[in-house]
């Protein structure tokens, strides 16, 4: 199989990493299945072949087997990924024309390719179908949207004292997991309140093995000081034993041994201890009380809730683990109007599980299709049972009606959001007589402190609001900027971004711009149809002179937002195509929508030049020398202590550190006596 580029499909990825325009991947399609496959690409008779007379022709050599299909487009973009029992029979379907609705129809008529893979049974169809949808973004499948990854709190299992810390992604460190928690702020709250609790070190390993005395943090009681020995080895695993048993669901047990542990210090008259008790005592009924609601009944279970109105669907997902309620997050996937709610929820599910752990229950506030077959795949997938259900009374009907009742409200905001917005965009075109409503507005800032760690910002707005997934930072690369020249970074910003977008992309297509209506099944456009610049006429004149050398001038609209001569907000002064300026009056909503646009892109900017400071501020110059990884540094650091210790240490004593041969004392000293001869 060939790598094909992904479509975005308007996609939301609100904690997807955001990197350098010029450092993005596309995702290549290599075997997606956790099992053995076997590939089959059936031939059409004619390469002239199109829509149901296509498909035909590929159902004549298709077997009666399970696998997966994939329907493609002329220009060879995935359209829709689907699993069978029978690929022929299910196939055979689409070919006949029966039953099918305006959206089947479309995307039969605009088939040129297909591509099979059978599998050794319907529950191995199942999974690759959901890999390859959330991988290929097919345009007429449901598609989850914000799929970031969820948080959890690992206790490290491989150092002789375990930290608490944060943790998202693949579980490679061994320690025991806790979670998942629906956002990162929860996790930071909990183990705050953990801290306080079970007085658990955060720090990391390397900072751990440096230290010579306790921190602050255990200067206020909020970590134990295992590092320098304040505490015991034995004392601090059984402060790690309750942790984790607190968070297992044993709670009571801990608060008891805790609540024990005070009055025999109250007994004893040493009030100091006691009030360490009291304190910790206090941190767990803190934690217990953010947690809403806890039912007895549900010890390990996920629960959907689905509510499906006006064409847009929410589905919003509370996670119970030991008993206690971790956090809740709504979704809106990208799905057909014409689709049940049931139909919905079913491709959701399969796709939500892909690349995450499976609770032992999960609790629908409806039946989907094939739940039977989606259980049996879940637990093929998780190694334990899995069981689906949808309960009809008792204390799990009450927490889904919960459920439920949360994705209803957030259905409700979300359609008043959506409205709003699209109100703005077509006022916004009104305001600066563009021909079409704009679908994707680019919003460009730069960020810097007298020319050092430039960073140019670019965030992304559509009818949606904000899409995150598209942000982009710019790492000012050019040698021949003036420090502190912001004409010159805005010139290099909109080289590197439109050369990348044509070299991709090509031109895009003006000729018949599609509604907002319309549009709502398009992928979401790579190029912009409108980019706003945080500046005035030096700004424009850059930026026009940059689009002109590059022949877009005709394909997108650049507008300049500057500030009114007293920098106030309300006073923005517009330059629009074609010279000339012009201000909006205070209270008019499409200024507020742009100032909204505007800032966002100026915090965008200002955290990505921040984070790039902080990093070169925290750069250790031990980081320059080739072949000095982690653990040479952390070794030499143990033995001399700091950074400029090591500069100053002969061949010899560079020698005694554990790890460090001959040539590397050499290379090492070299780096810093270059210019003595040595």
């Amino acid at each position: 199989m060939n790598g094909r580029k992904v479509p975005d499909g308007g996609i939301l990825f609100d904690d997807e990493p955001e990197e350098d325009e010029d450092e993005s991947s596309s995702v290549s399609e290599s075997a997606a299945s956790p099992v053995a496959i076997d590939w089959n690409e059936a031939s059409a008779a004619g390469n002239d072949l199109r829509g149901a007379e296509l498909i035909a022709e590929f159902v004549k050599r298709l077997p009666n087997a399970p696998g997966v299909y994939r329907m493609l487009n002329e220009a060879g973009d995935v359209l829709y990924v689907g699993k069978a029992r029978s690929l022929k029979k299910r196939v055979t379907n689409y070919a006949q024309g029966r039953l099918h609705s305006n959206r089947l129809t479309r995307m039969v008529r605009e088939t040129a390719h297909m591509e099979f893979v059978t599998t050794r049974t319907e529950i191995e169809a199942l999974l690759l179908e959901a890999n390859l949808i959330k991988r290929l973004r097919p345009r007429f499948n449901v598609l989850l949207r914000d799929d970031k990854s969820f948080p959890y709190i690992l206790i490290t299992g491989d150092h002789r004292a375990p930290a608490i810390v944060k943790h998202r992604g693949a579980r490679g460190r061994k320690g025991e997991y806790f979670g998942p928690f629906a956002s990162a702020s929860a996790v930071g709250r909990t183990i705050n309140s953990l801290q306080r609790a079970f007085l658990l070190r955060t720090c990391t390993d390397s900072v751990f093995e440096t230290r010579t005395r306790p921190c602050l943090l255990y200067q206020i009681k909020r970590c134990s000081g295992p590092c320098t020995h304040e505490i015991s080895d034995s004392g601090y695993k059984e402060l790690v034993s309750e942790a984790q048993d607190f968070l297992s669901g044993r709670s009571q047990k801990v608060k008891e041994t805790i609540a024990r542990a005070m009055g025999e210090a109250s007994e004893d008259l040493d009030f100091e201890r006691a009030a360490v008790y009291r304190d910790r005592l206090a941190a767990l009924s803190h934690v217990q009380s953010h947690q809403g609601i806890n039912p007895a009944s549900v010890e390990e279970a996920d629960v959907f809730g689905i509510h499906h109105e006006g064409g847009v669907s929410c589905i919003q997902v509370f996670f119970f683990r030991t008993g206690q309620n971790w956090g809740n997050r709504a979704y809106f996937p990208k799905a057909d109007p014409q689709l049940t709610s049931a139909e919905v929820l079913s491709a959701f599910l399969a796709q939500f599980y892909d690349d995450k752990p499976c609770p032992r229950q999960i609790l629908l506030s409806e039946a989907v299709e094939e739940m039977e077959l989606l259980g049996l795949a879940l637990t093929e997938k998780a190694g334990h049972r899995v069981s689906i259900l949808v309960p009809q009374r008792g204390e799990k009907k009450d927490v889904v009606d919960h459920v439920l009742g949360n994705a209803r409200e957030a259905h409700g905001r979300k359609l008043a959001e959506t409205a709003s917005q699209e109100r703005l965009l077509k006022g916004f075109a009104e305001t600066f007589k563009l021909p079409y409503v704009p679908r994707r507005i680019e919003i460009y800032d730069n960020s810097h402190i007298m020319g050092t760690n430039a960073v140019g910002g670019m965030v992304v707005a559509g009818p949606e609001g904000f899409v995150k997934g598209q942000y982009r930072k710019f790492n000012i690369k050019s040698t021949d900027i003036t420090p502190g020249d912001d004409f010159g970074m805005m010139r290099e910003v909109m080289t590197r971004r439109f050369s990348r977008l044509l070299k991709e992309e090509g031109l895009p297509d003006r000729t018949t711009p599609p509604s907002l209506e319309d549009a709502v099944d398009m992928p979401f456009p790579a190029w912009p149809d409108v980019i706003l610049i945080d500046g005035g006429q030096g700004q424009m004149t850059a930026v026009r002179g940059i689009l002109e050398e590059l022949g877009i001038t005709d394909h997108v609209i650049a507008i300049g937002v500057a500030k009114g001569v007293d920098r106030d907000a309300g006073r923005e002064r517009f330059f629009p195509p074609g010279g000339g300026n012009f201000s909006l009056p205070p209270r008019d909503p499409v200024l507020y929508f742009i100032q909204r646009l505007r800032d966002e892109a100026h915090r965008f900017a200002i955290g990505s030049h921040r984070a790039r400071r902080k990093k070169e501020m925290v750069k250790n110059p031990l980081d320059e020398i080739g072949g000095i990884g982690p653990s040479r540094k952390r070794a030499l650091l143990q033995h001399f202590g700091t950074a400029k210790a090591v500069s100053r240490a002969a061949v010899s004593d560079l020698m005694a550190v554990e790890g460090i041969s001959e040539a590397m004392a050499r290379t090492i000293y070299g780096h810093f006596h270059e210019n003595d001869g040595a």
